[in-house]
This record gives C-alpha cells, sequence and structure tokens, in this order.
C-alpha cells in the first residue's frame, strides 16, 4: 500500500515563512512585499517582524494570504556585540491568536518595532519575561510558544554563531532553518543540512524550512528575497488549513528544484521532482548518504532507495543543474513501517 508522505491530492502553495517589513527593521511595507512576492508566484508570507506581533489581514485575497508571527531573539551579550544569539518565529496557528508569548513591557524592541509598540496585544496581568541566552532559557521560549498555539522554528545556526552544543539541547521547536537565503546573500553559509541531521540524530522529530528573512535594503531591493521558500500541499489556501499542513508536515524545502510526489511503497521510499542533477537520500544512520547522479549533459527526475527499519529517518536532497536545492522533511522508520 502506498503511503502518501505528501498528499496525493490538494495544491502546492509557495510560501515565504519569515520576512520583515518597515514595521521593524526592513524597508518595504507589508503591501510592497505582497506585490513584490506575489509578482514571484508566492501565495502566503509570514510576517515575522521583530517582537512586535502586528497582523496585516487587509491583505488578503483569494490569492493571497499573510500568516500572523513575530520573531524573538535572545543574546548572549549586548545586541550588537557579535557572540552567540538564538533567534526563532513564531507563527501563529489561529488566526485569532495574536497575544505574544515573553513579552516585555520596555526591553528588546528596536527600529520602527518601537513605534508600533502599544498596537501590540498583551495579557495586562502577566509580568514582564526576561530573556536568559542558555538552552534552558532558549527552550522555555519555544515551549511557552508552542503552548500558546504557536508553529515555532529555530532560525540562521550560522549567523548566530551557535554550534551543536547549544541547538542540541533546545526543546520545543517545530523545525529548523536549513536554509536562510537572507543569511546566504550577505555571505554566511547558512544552508545548513548538516545542522539538521545533528538536531535529528540527538533525537528530535523536527521539520526543515527553507526562508527568505528578507529586510530589503540596496540595491536592487530584492537582492535577499525569493531564494528560499516552502511549498506547502493543502487543499486550499486558508488560514487553518495551511497551518494545519505545516503541524503536520505536509511540506518541503527549497531553494529552486520542485519535488512533485514523495511515497513510500513495500519498504522502498520513491520520489520524482523537477529535472535535476543529483538526487540523494540521508540516513539515520552510517549506512550513509546514497545518491543518483545523472548521466553528463543529463537530467533525471524521479529516484527509489529501500529502506531499512535500521536506518531510522530518511530525507531527500534533490539538488539541481545550478547547485540548488530541495530538501524533504525527515520520516522515521518506525512510523514508516507502521500501518
Amino acid at each position: 500500500m502506498k503511503k502518501y508522505l505528501l498528499p496525493q491530492t490538494g495544491t502546492f502553495y509557495k510560501a515565504n515563512l519569515h520576512c520583515h517589513s518597515d514595521f521593524s527593521d526592513a524597508c518595504l511595507s507589508p503591501a510592497e512585499l505582497k506585490k513584490l512576492y506575489r509578482e514571484q508566484g508566492y501565495s502566503i508570507l509570514a510576517f515575522t517582524d521583530h517582537d512586535i506581533l502586528i497582523p496585516h489581514p487587509e491583505l488578503r485575497d483569494e490569492s493571497f494570504l499573510p500568516l500572523n508571527g513575530y520573531e524573538m531573539e535572545v543574546n548572549s551579550g549586548t545586541a550588537n556585540d557579535g557572540g552567540p544569539c538564538c533567534h526563532m518565529c513564531l507563527i501563529a496557528l489561529e488566526e485569532e491568536n495574536l497575544t505574544p508569548v515573553c513579552w516585555h513591557r520596555s526591553d528588546y524592541l528596536f527600529a520602527n518595532a518601537v513605534k508600533h509598540r502599544d498596537e501590540v496585544r498583551f495579557k495586562e496581568t502577566e509580568p514582564d519575561y526576561v530573556r536568559t541566552y542558555s538552552p534552558e532559557g532558549v527552550s522555555d521560549m519555544m515551549k511557552r510558544g508552542r503552548e500558546a498555539g504557536f508553529f515555532v522554528t529555530y532560525n540562521h545556526p550560522t549567523w548566530s554563531q551557535e554550534d551543536y552544543r547549544s541547538y542540541a539541547r533546545y526543546e520545543g521547536m517545530h523545525a529548523m532553518e536549513i536554509c536562510n537565503f537572507g543569511c546566504i546573500s550577505a555571505g554566511y553559509e547558512d544552508y545548513n543540512p548538516r545542522v539538521y541531521d545533528d538536531m535529528l540524530r540527538a533525537g528530535k522529530r523536527i521539520y526543515c524550512i527553507a526562508a527568505d528573512d528578507n529586510h530589503n535594503y540596496g540595491t536592487p531591493c530584492t537582492r535577499d528575497s525569493f531564494g528560499g521558500f516552502v511549498m506547502i500541499k493543502a487543499q486550499k489556501l486558508e488560514y487553518r488549513t495551511i497551518t494545519r499542513a505545516l503541524e503536520e508536515g505536509h511540506f518541503y524545502a527549497s531553494q529552486g528544484p520542485e519535488i512533485h510526489a514523495l511515497w513510500f511503497e513495500d519498504g522502498t521510499l520513491h520520489i520524482t521532482c523537477s529535472p535535476a542533477a543529483k538526487i540523494g537520500f540521508t540516513l539515520g544512520r552510517r549506512r550513509g548518504y546514497v545518491s543518483f547522479f545523472a548521466p553528463e549533459g543529463q537530467t533525471i527526475t524521479e529516484a527509489s532507495l529501500t529502506i531499512e527499519s535500521g536506518d531510522i529517518y530518511v530525507r531527500v536532497t534533490v539538488t539541481d543543474g545550478c547547485g540548488r536545492h530541495a530538501d524533504t522533511n525527515a520520516y522515521f522508520t518506525d512510523e514508516l513501517f507502521t500501518e
């Protein structure tokens, strides 16, 4: 029996789940961002301005869905000293959930976010939350976000100067950024499949996303845009339908290549995709990384691999002729082999 890992039915919607506007420290207005991203085929933008959760329902129409969210950060020292830090995005699973967690009435806001402080909803009876840069402190922030109904992502570990000693101890995230295009465009090595595998092999069952983290500085203003996205498979472009698809892992991350179908049948994982130079299967044990290469001057559009229960997990990477990647989420064998 076929087990479809990406739903067999529905529509793929292109989404950027990490986006900044002039409500915090970026250059373009939410309306300008909608126009730019719609022109590039996007249907979904999660507005994740720094530390302010402000919805933009005026942008919603039959072909475009704004998601409500914000980005939180906690630093090891001062904000600009270049030391390690941790950033995470929180996307509200329910459209009506507009109360951020870990709110502080006077600290943490910067740039234009300060001007919008009074627009943020918060619980008057709760004390100010003081952030602590430690595995325990970061995990507390992530868990509070998750318990309050947010989809929590861990962002750009390379830019953040973090390594295994920190991120392997974080608990509470739904996903991590396997690709942060904004950081890549600034010169950082923030395509991070190794970090994803570190977390998976440490026992975390999390998804991976690609995102722009766009601020739209400079010329052209789109140099940090359209390079990292997720393709979400869902029945309709409706807020809770889309966020439920995120919760269930019905998406893949990409810098360009497309994944058309992914299914497991009779112990074998199958994938079909856009023309690729290589399709690689990463496993959770030293049996390793199995690659299928296109013959010189040609491309491949499908591959299959027999999976063993001892492989722990499997994930697939499609690489095109330009070196751009599409990455599936990890699928664990104890679930694959369960009817």
